[in-house]
């Protein structure tokens, strides 16, 4: 009998075109080091499957722009939300994820993120990354 592999409780989707994304994604799969060996959480380069997140309405250029990921459940976290959930994951990070996820950062958070990736887009676009 075939054993089942459990689904992620988060596979996150990101940009390893962006060396800043990618370092960023390297520095907390390390920090998450058990959690990937047992397939809680997947990290996934979106370059190698852009129409993964289609069924969503999320392109490639969305997914370059912003993290994108998805839950156990199926449902879908972008932008900061996705670091939210990551920090929750991480060991000794859940303060960040109470700090700047509660419901009264949430909205800065959200915007600050916002705005730190559409500059980060711009800044790989003119360096033709993609």
């Amino acid at each position: 009998m075939l054993k089942q592999t459990p689904k992620p409780e988060l596979t996150v989707w990101y940009n390893t075109r962006c060396p800043v994304c990618d370092a960023g994604i390297n520095w907390q799969k390390r920090r998450l080091v058990e959690a990937v060996k047992a397939g809680r959480i997947e990290f996934r380069d979106i370059n190698l499957e852009p129409s993964a997140l289609g069924h969503f309405g999320a392109s490639l250029e969305d997914i370059r722009r912003r993290l994108h990921a998805t839950d156990a459940a199926g449902r879908l976290l972008v932008g900061a939300d996705v670091a939210i959930a990551i920090w929750r994951a991480t060991q000794g990070e859940g303060w960040l994820a109470a700090l700047f996820g509660n419901p009264v950062a949430l909205p800065l958070t959200r915007l600050a993120y916002d705005r730190f990736a559409d500059l980060l887009y711009a800044w790989n676009r003119r360096k033709g990354r993609w």
